[in-house]
């Protein structure tokens, strides 16, 4: 049974739900900034404090600050924040990944120390060092809930199994359940996750990282691809008047305003994601081959400098926008890819990632 705590809210409060900050402290103070947040709101931080971003530590600190000055501050652990648990186990594989990963809370308790994974002989010693410099953190993140569950939502990091009785969700579930908004749950009241990059749901819509919010299916996504995707974004969820919305802030700084009206007439949107990159071609054209995405069946217009071709295999290298985009004269857009022949990548102030001619910036 996975540890939840029941809160009784009071609703003419408003409620602020965040997820997977993953290290990035300044993007998360700019978030509170626009939210305009008050210790009078209710913060809840639903996992994924640390890793991918360069101030675990940081964000750590921050937020038992936080904790510490209200207690309207409630936070749930994410699997990114008890990684720490791999050392503790002996798990040797923790090795490899952080080598692979040197934006994690456990290089940056090394560094701090000016110590690196060589001056540890095994995982016991490691182990050892991590528990007399950093108990205090380590336990804090330990203690932190798997859940909170109030009269109308519940907010867990990455999903509840499918079962009558939700409490007796496994933990590794909880906290590691890919592509929870797939999947059902009988808890008759709405679960807000993130964990999982809602893009990811996008391979047929509009590329976007904007929360996915359907009361309908009592789900809402939250994970705006932060410190992941290029494009990604920080997102709040807002509860108030038994209402929802959301605001975002993100990394992005190439601002541009458009020149010129488009219209966008060809009605192409999607998003490729991991792990479907693999392609089959159908037809090319002068900046854009629509291929079938082979893991989905389905057909996706992937820009030319994206897709490599190897041994008459075709993958599209990264994640990416297949969507084109309408936009106005004066409207300010935030540069993604302007490398690329012909078409600029862009995110516009709605959140929507996608394609436009160039010219359409031009003068």
């Amino acid at each position: 049974m996975i540890e939840v705590k029941y809160l009784q809210l009071d609703k003419t409060k408003r409620s602020i739900v965040i997820s997977d900050i993953h290290a990035n402290v300044q993007l998360f103070k700019r978030l509170l900034a626009k939210l305009q947040y008050t210790t009078e709101d209710y913060l809840f931080i639903n996992g994924d404090l640390c890793e991918k971003g360069p101030a675990s530590l940081e964000v750590i600190d921050y937020l038992r600050s936080m904790s510490e000055e209200s207690t309207n501050v409630y936070i749930t652990k994410g699997n990114c924040d008890v990684l720490f648990r791999h050392v503790f186990s002996g798990d040797e594989g923790i090795i490899s990944y952080m080598n692979r990963r040197k934006d994690s809370v456990l290089n940056e308790m090394l560094l701090k120390y000016d110590k690196s994974l060589d001056d540890f002989p095994n995982l016991q010693e490691l182990a050892h060092f991590y528990r007399h410099y950093f108990s205090v953190e380590l336990e804090w993140l330990e203690a932190l809930p798997i859940a909170f569950e109030t009269d109308d939502f519940i907010i867990i990091h990455a999903g509840i199994e499918n079962r009558e009785d939700w409490k007796l969700t496994d933990e590794q579930f909880a906290l590691s359940a890919p592509a929870f908004y797939e999947k059902e749950h009988q808890a008759n009241k709405t679960v807000i996750v993130g964990h999982w990059p809602v893009v990811n749901y996008r391979a047929k819509q509009i590329s976007s990282h904007n929360p996915l919010i359907d009361l309908k299916k009592h789900m809402i996504a939250l994970d705006g691809g932060n410190q992941i995707k290029v494009d990604g974004q920080l997102n709040a969820l807002i509860i108030e008047n038994d209402t929802y919305s959301f605001t975002y802030v993100d990394e992005l700084t190439n601002d541009m305003i458009v020149q010129h009206d488009h219209v966008e007439s060809t009605k192409r949107v999607g998003t490729v994601t991991y792990p479907n990159y693999q392609m089959q071609i159908i037809k090319q054209e002068k900046f854009f081959t629509l291929c079938e995405n082979s893991n989905l069946g389905i057909q996706q217009w992937i820009k030319n400098e994206y897709l490599l071709i190897e041994d008459k295999q075709a993958h599209c290298k990264d994640d990416l926008s297949t969507t084109f985009l309408s936009v106005k004269k004066g409207e300010q857009v935030f540069i993604v890819d302007d490398t690329c022949e012909g078409y600029t990548l862009i995110k516009t102030n709605s959140g929507g990632v996608g394609w436009i001619p160039s010219g359409c910036l031009g003068s």
